[in-house]
C-alpha cells in the first residue's frame, strides 16, 4: 500500500513567509525508516577513526552537499527518496552557517518540507572538522505480499 503523509498547519498559518520545515506531519500509513546521523564523511569508515578517511571540505555548503548525498544513498537502499523524509534533526557546530545549510537543503528537497529541528553543538563525534550532522526519519510504502 502507498504511504500516507499529511502536513499539519496551524489555524493562524502565515502564507507570507517561507519556512524550510513543516510545523508537523501525520503519517497515516507506511513503514517508518530511521536514519542514523550522516555528515560529509563517508558513511562507512573505520572505528576507531583513521585520519586518512576524513578528507572533508571546509565550507558548510560543501559539507551539506556531501551529507545530503549520504542521506540520499541510505534512503535509496530502502526504496525511498528525500521526498519521503518526515523529520530531520540537524546538528551544526556554528548556527551562523544555518542559512548556507538551508540553501542546500532547499535545493535537495525542492518544495518538500519535513519537520526539522536545528541544534548548535560544540563538536560532532565523527571528526573535529565536521560542521554538520543530520539524522532523519522517512516513511516508505507498506510492504506488500
Amino acid at each position: 500500500m502507498a504511504k500516507e503523509i499529511s502536513i499539519v498547519h496551524h489555524a493562524d498559518r502565515r502564507t507570507d513567509v517561507v519556512m524550510p520545515y513543516a510545523p508537523g506531519i501525520v503519517v497515516g500509513r507506511g513503514r517508518l525508516v530511521f536514519l542514523s546521523g550522516v555528515t560529509a564523511a563517508a558513511v562507512y569508515h573505520s572505528h576507531p577513526h583513521r585520519e586518512e578517511e576524513f578528507d572533508l571540505p571546509s565550507t558548510m555548503r560543501e559539507q551539506a552537499v556531501l551529507a545530503m548525498e549520504n542521506l540520499k544513498k541510505t534512503l535509496a537502499a530502502v526504496g525511498c527518496t528525500l521526498a519521503d523524509l518526515v523529520s530531520a534533526t540537524r546538528f551544526l557546530t556554528d548556527v551562523a552557517e544555518q542559512d548556507d545549510l538551508n540553501r542546500v537543503w532547499a535545493t535537495y528537497l525542492g518544495g518538500h518540507l519535513p519537520t526539522t529541528t536545528t541544534v548548535e553543538v560544540s563538536r560532532l563525534a565523527t571528526h573535529p572538522r565536521c560542521k554538520l550532522e543530520i539524522s532523519a526519519i522517512a516513511v516508505a510504502d507498506e510492504a506488500t505480499g
